[in-house]
């Protein structure tokens, strides 16, 4: 009887454990997908709804249909919709081991093992080079440096801001800010003091919502962004409803002041209304905890996407007409 060597699979497994791909870690349960479709992935294309917001300018100033305002305004949408991908490449490599202890991030391509971390920072070097050029050469040098403040804001971000508590609020926050003053200033539009401050305090209410839904979903496992461990449910709800009510009042002294440009009918007066319901039905999903994506929320909400279409409708008269 021949006696074969003590050869044993590992535990909890009939075969073998299979090598890993090019040294990339064993993707978790449940990942699939190719390799392109985890670069598509990793690029975040579902979060360039929010550079939407580079037209916000344009739409305030009532001169969004003008050929000479919105092909620059265009540029500057796919621009900063390369160079947000090329901060979602870094942020995904630097943040990997943090986001395999996460529920649900754990399953972005960077962190699953579908795309290598070296290629993710490679791809985000040649996009944010060629989101800078392109900004000089196809519109005006402005947006360049615009673009060049989110880069560098958003790397920083990523390196350390983040796990500083209120620093990392409002350096999200500037992002969208940024994104707002992008269409303007690509167009080469003078921005109103009240856009800004709907823009700013309107981004701060998103980012401290998300925050809020993050520690409420997470509860205990918070761990897995720091500045969470520094913040309490009713600090952040605190700074969410601060940011809402300054952007709502904001808003309406934008509108009643532009009011007095139009005809008959009051129709920045009257998108007061939607917007402000807008506001407190977004504000629903934040305190359920359900705002931990944003563009989700806004994609699929339908209350909130009918609110948005009266708001247009009430602001566009107005606006256009003004």
């Amino acid at each position: 009887m021949t006696v074969r060597p003590d050869v044993r699979p590992p535990a909890g497994s009939g075969r073998p454990a299979a090598p890993t791909r090019a040294g990339l870690p064993e993707r978790p349960p449940g990942v699939r997908g190719s390799f392109a479709w985890g670069v598509v992935r990793a690029l975040r294309p579902r979060q360039w709804v929010k550079n939407l917001l580079v037209f916000a300018a344009p739409l305030a100033a009532g001169a969004v249909l003008d050929p000479d305002v919105l092909v620059p305004s265009a540029v500057a949408f796919l621009l900063f919709c390369v160079a947000s991908s090329a901060v979602y490449l870094v942020n995904d490599s630097i943040d990997v081991e943090e986001d395999r202890r996460h529920p649900r991030k754990r399953f972005r391509p960077i962190a699953a093992g579908i795309v290598p971390r070296w290629l993710a920072v490679a791809l985000a070097v040649v996009l944010f080079a060629v989101a800078l050029v392109a900004a000089v050469v196809f519109t005006r040098p402005q947006l360049a440096w615009v673009l060049g403040t989110y880069v560098v804001l958003q790397l920083a971000y990523c390196l350390g801001l983040k796990n500083q508590p209120v620093l990392d609020l409002a350096v999200v926050a500037s992002g969208f800010l940024l994104r707002g003053i992008a269409g303007g200033v690509a167009a080469g539009l003078l921005l109103s003091q009240w856009f800004l401050l709907v823009a700013a305090f309107g981004s701060l209410f998103m980012v401290a919502g998300k925050r809020y839904s993050e520690l409420v979903l997470l509860g205990e496992t918070a761990d897995t962004r720091r500045t969470l461990q520094e913040y309490s449910v009713s600090y952040l709800r605190f700074v969410w409803s601060l940011s809402a009510g300054v952007a709502c009042t904001a808003y309406s002294l934008w509108a009643f002041e532009m009011v007095e440009r139009q005809g008959d009918v009051p129709w920045s007066t009257l998108s007061i209304a939607p917007f402000v319901l807008a506001i407190l039905r977004y504000a629903v999903d934040v305190d359920k905890g359900s705002a931990g994506a944003p563009e989700e929320i806004v994609l699929h909400d339908r209350v909130l996407l009918g609110l948005a279409v009266v708001w247009a409708v009430t602001v566009g008269p107005g606006v256009l007409g003004g």
